[in-house]
């Protein structure tokens, strides 16, 4: 009959275990009521037990065990677990064979830190137009066949950024095909030219995938770069699809409003990475979220974050403005150049520029992989330093009044100097490292011996003294002495009459979506099935410096004359002109060019 009873305990507890709600409790008794009737019952412990309390006792230890019989047979799924993005924490996770692995979503920015992030980059009075613009661009590559390797832009504001990343883009295309999966020389996309393999500009035989690989490579070279080659931050936002690990969260992330830093601070997450293998996986599975509308804001911030905020503020002259500036919202040249350099500094002449009492204006302190040139160069208003002039690879981002464009040479060999260059570029070298004025192309006289030192001129006493008379020596005055000057005592008068020839073709893309002045091609759809106004367009020109230099030339090198206009001899083609020649010719004076269409814009 017992051994009946307990059965029938058994089963009821183990019913009971297995409902969805566990039953209510029964009432217990006060613990002062059940412990003064315990005591009361008498001093043994094996006879100071009531009946009912044994049966309740007995009763809750047949419900434990069948319950961890339970639990042992049918184990229990855990629930569902809700997203909650902001709790989870940045961490650097290794798999067995070392390799990083993201952490989910990241970490979430301090309130401290998003206040400070979102000052930095617009200030404390931006408009809702400007936040319009950045928060409604991605990094996209143009449907058209003719631009297909361009990045293409559909707001103002945020050209700084993709003119950047362009210029990385097209060194991997161009330069590196092997590392992206593009198709080897074998097959025709490269020539051999000189002993050497010269890209072809059949761009639109560029696959896609291809392109996604140059330009997941040029944002973690660029990323490292920023964080001083040891570490990468990518930034994403809450409301993206990662591929890597197929985990959707809530929806694709399609120009959510940032009107403030708390906004900034709600969908912000980043995650940190030291080896370049475990950043590249990162950005591959999460690239959707740099394509889609805030891809080109995330990516700044990426970049921002990879060098610090603090090192940031220290990069720059004036660190209480805003990087985006005002009214219209443009990308700031220190923007530009913590893509080109790694540093977020806010001039573009080399190294630093003394101006005593211990203040400084910081410039560019190393050779860059692709370069920048600027119209503002032309107007005199500053002086891009050689690092940026002459990059590694023939690439320049090109900076007008108000936007960005990207100049690129399919043959490197563009950037090799001859005889006259190599040497103005020595003597030019010396003079800037000691010009203090900013760029204005002048030295002291105590400065203007040490540069003949240090280049090996010898020029005459009567050329020295009148070169010395003013008590300054100015850069266009001293490179006419050295035209006329001979080889044997540092100058280089040319006889042949042939050096500084050269001859090559380039490339200008503007990726901003406007109309074709002419008319022509169809146009392109973009997001939303929206029609732009104009097409990104790709011009390609030819380049001609001339061969002879004189100093009559030389002095004359800022407009092209009627005469030499009408010269066939210095001009074999049609002399045409555009803002964007007065860049080139910065790189490479008195050049000319031609192209055949509407001129190139860089506006």
């Amino acid at each position: 009959m017992a051994d009946h009873q307990e059965d029938e305990d058994l089963k009821l507890a183990l019913k009971m275990s297995m409902q969805y709600n566990p039953p209510e409790p029964k009432r217990s008794k006060p613990i002062e009521e059940s412990g003064s009737g315990s005591q009361s019952g008498g001093g043994s412990s094996s006879g100071g037990e009531s009946p009912e309390a044994k049966s309740r006792r007995l009763q809750r230890e047949l419900m434990a065990a069948a319950a961890e019989k339970r639990m042992v047979l049918f184990p229990k799924s855990p629930p569902p677990v809700q997203n909650k993005a902001r709790d989870l924490p940045i961490a650097v996770v290794a798999n067995k064979s070392g390799e990083e692995l993201g952490s989910g979503l990241g970490k979430e920015l301090s309130v401290e830190e998003s206040n400070q992030l979102f000052s930095m980059v617009f200030g404390n009075e931006v408009s809702k137009s400007v936040l319009a613009q950045w928060t409604n661009q991605g990094i996209r590559f143009s449907p058209d066949p003719e631009t297909t390797i361009g990045l293409v832009q559909h707001e103002g504001g945020p050209c700084g950024v993709l003119a950047a990343l362009q210029a990385f883009v097209l060194k991997y295309l161009i330069y590196f095909p092997d590392d992206i999966g593009k198709a080897s020389p074998s097959k025709g996309v490269w020539t051999l030219s000189k002993h050497r393999y010269v890209a072809s500009d059949s761009f639109s035989s560029v696959t896609e995938e291809a392109k996604t690989r140059a330009l997941v490579k040029s944002m973690c070279e660029v990323l490292f770069m920023c964080g001083n080659n040891n570490r990468a931050v990518i930034a994403t936002s809450t409301n993206f699809e990662d591929s890597s690990t197929n985990q959707k969260v809530e929806a694709m992330v399609g120009g959510l409003p940032i009107e403030s830093a708390s906004d900034l601070q709600k969908i912000l997450r980043f995650e940190t990475f030291t080896t370049q293998s475990s950043c590249l996986n990162k950005l591959q599975g999460t690239i959707t979220a740099f394509q889609s509308r805030m891809g080109a804001l995330l990516f700044l911030i990426s970049a921002l974050l990879s060098r610090g905020l603090e090192s940031i503020q220290a990069d720059r002259d004036d660190p209480d403005l805003p990087l985006v500036t005002a009214p219209f919202g443009h990308a700031s040249q220190e923007i530009a150049n913590l893509l080109l350099c790694g540093e977020a500094v806010p001039n573009v002449f080399d190294g630093r520029m003394d101006l005593g009492g211990g203040m400084f204006l910081k410039g560019i302190s190393k050779n860059v992989e692709v370069g920048f040139l600027t119209l503002l160069e032309s107007l005199n208003f500053c002086k891009v330093g050689q690092n940026l002039k002459c990059p590694k690879w023939p690439i320049w981002v090109i900076g007008s009044e108000s936007h960005y464009t990207v100049l690129f040479a399919l043959n490197p060999s563009v950037q090799e100097e001859n005889e006259l260059e190599l040497r103005e570029s020595q003597i030019r070298r010396a003079f800037d490292a000691r010009d203090q004025s900013g760029g204005g192309g002048f030295i002291s006289v105590e400065a203007f011996h040490q540069v003949v030192k240090e280049t090996n001129i010898r020029l005459p006493t009567e050329k020295l003294n009148d070169i010395c008379a003013t008590g300054f020596i100015v850069w266009s005055e001293l490179w006419q002495v050295i035209l006329e000057l001979d080889q044997n005592l540092g100058g280089i008068k040319d006889s042949t009459g042939m050096m500084g020839k050269k001859v090559f073709d380039i490339y200008h893309f503007n990726g901003i979506a406007k109309s074709d002045i002419n008319g022509g091609g169809q146009a392109m759809a973009v997001e939303g099935g929206a029609v732009p106004t104009q097409r990104p367009r790709l011009t390609k020109l030819n380049v001609s410096v001339p061969p002879k230099w004189t100093p009559e030339e030389y002095m004359s090198c800022a407009m092209p004359s009627s005469s030499e206009k009408d010269s066939e001899v210095n001009q074999p083609k049609p002399v045409q002109h555009a803002p964007l020649v007065d860049c080139i010719r910065t790189r490479w004076s008195r050049a000319t060019c031609s192209w055949a269409g509407d001129p190139p814009s860089i506006v």
